[in-house]
């Protein structure tokens, strides 16, 4: 059915489109310098070419340059400091304080809205027959441990593609693929989103130990009750209690759409397609009493910060537009 494989959607376009590249990349390899145009325009939107000598993929669109180099197999782990370090310090900086004053007041504005916002999506979500219950099968398991499951209905799965599982699906599909066909983008990108996905599991587990704030099935009152600085035992205890905000889902899923969306300029698909599917989950996790809406704009912020970070390195230079008086 369709909702069981909804979550490879992404994987699935990226690796059939990376696909039609490959006999450019294979072309690209052999001469020391050779460009591959993919429009022909009097200006060139998007081209490509290997440096045999550097040994590095070079990417141009429209106003951007982008490298790529092959990465080692964890080489991304030196890169999570410096990662956690930018996150920190990200907030008190000049340059941040627009975006975050808007995340701050989006958050603001929605939290007393939150218990209203959550009963009229269930209520919608009944009357189109979208059910709040997750229900899973189980295709692999070792033990009492889950190893692999798939969604038994529509809002599982709409929840599933949130989970680490489908970043890191994604993730090995690049990583095969680049293998295969010597593609230094691919690897580079495999390599992006296991650094975004480490980091946004520690990022967001800090948070929701910091703010401490109720689930919405747990919740005992309207909104939910914010208790901050849980303790280690009570927050191991009764987690349900205190992990609600940010979400971890939405900031896992932003991460990754900004990433492939910043490697892949040139596959303008990427942005509303996972724009659409994060809207999607996040109705979900409302459905179904995990999340509330205000729990949403420090996680795409975060997620957004998180994947920019990994991604710019690879952004060399800007090239200026000419500009007529």
């Amino acid at each position: 059915m369709i909702y069981r494989n909804s979550f490879l959607t992404i994987p699935a376009l990226i690796l059939f489109s990376s696909v039609l590249e490959a006999q450019a990349t294979a072309d690209s390899m052999s001469p020391a310098f050779k460009s591959t145009i993919i429009n022909k325009a009097k200006q060139p939107v998007f081209c490509r070419y290997f440096d045999t000598t550097a040994k590095q993929l070079s990417v141009h669109y429209n106003t951007w340059d982008l490298f790529f180099t092959k990465p080692c197999t964890v080489g991304f782990m030196r890169y999570l400091p410096e990662d956690m370090w930018q996150i920190a310090k990200a907030p008190f900086q000049k340059k941040n304080l627009a975006w975050l004053s808007v995340t701050a007041a989006g958050t603001l504005i929605l939290i007393p809205f939150d218990q209203r916002i959550t009963d009229a999506v269930k209520k919608v979500s009944s009357r189109v027959c979208l059910h709040p219950d997750t229900k899973y099968g189980i295709l692999l398991k070792m033990g009492q441990t889950k190893i692999v499951k798939y969604p038994r209905n529509i809002n599982s799965g709409l929840y599933q593609l949130g989970e680490g599982g489908t970043s890191m699906l994604l993730a090995g599909g690049l990583w095969i693929y680049g293998k295969a066909t010597s593609d230094y983008r691919a690897l580079q990108s495999a390599s992006d989103l296991a650094e975004t996905f480490i980091i946004m599991g520690v990022t967001t587990q800090l948070l929701k130990r910091s703010f401490g704030r109720q689930s919405p099935f747990m919740a005992t009152t309207a909104g939910g009750h914010w208790h901050p600085f849980p303790s280690f035992k009570n927050y191991q205890e009764n987690t349900s209690d205190y992990d609600a905000f940010p979400s971890g889902h939405l900031a896992t899923m932003m991460a990754t759409v900004t990433v492939l969306s910043t490697n892949y300029p040139e596959k303008q698909w990427i942005k509303p397609i996972g724009y659409a599917l994060m809207v999607l989950t996040g109705w979900a996790m409302i459905n179904t009493d995990v999340h509330w809406i205000a729990d949403y704009p420090l996680s795409l912020a975060l997620g957004y910060l998180s994947g920019k970070i990994s991604a710019m390195r690879h952004e060399k230079k800007k090239i200026r537009k000419a500009i007529t008086l």
